[in-house]
């Protein structure tokens, strides 16, 4: 899959400011960058290490919306659940 579109989205962080992440597929792998604020010279998106269940499941959101319409292929959805299920085997799905 080539890049159709940005994946991104915002969220509170834990300081109870936002933080603004963007997602990229690249070689079949997910890649999570975020940041403060959302313009400026001197901000630039720094890659996430370990990402949180939150930003998987806001991303598997994404890929679902974006699936209806025919933006995105089930095998997308089904990968990341699959990296849901692996990383977070707490984690329920609702069937």
């Amino acid at each position: 899959m080539g890049v159709k579109a940005d994946i991104g989205w915002v969220r509170p962080d834990e300081d109870g400011g936002k933080r603004h992440v963007y997602v990229e597929r690249h070689g079949g792998k997910w890649r999570f960058f975020h940041r403060t604020k959302r313009r400026g010279r001197d901000i630039a998106w720094e890659a996430v290490v370990e990402v949180p269940l939150v930003d998987w499941l806001e991303l598997m959101d994404a890929l679902e919306r974006g699936y209806v319409r025919r933006r995105y292929q089930m095998e997308d959805i089904l990968a990341v659940k699959k990296i849901i299920r692996e990383t977070f085997p707490e984690h329920v799905f609702e069937t």
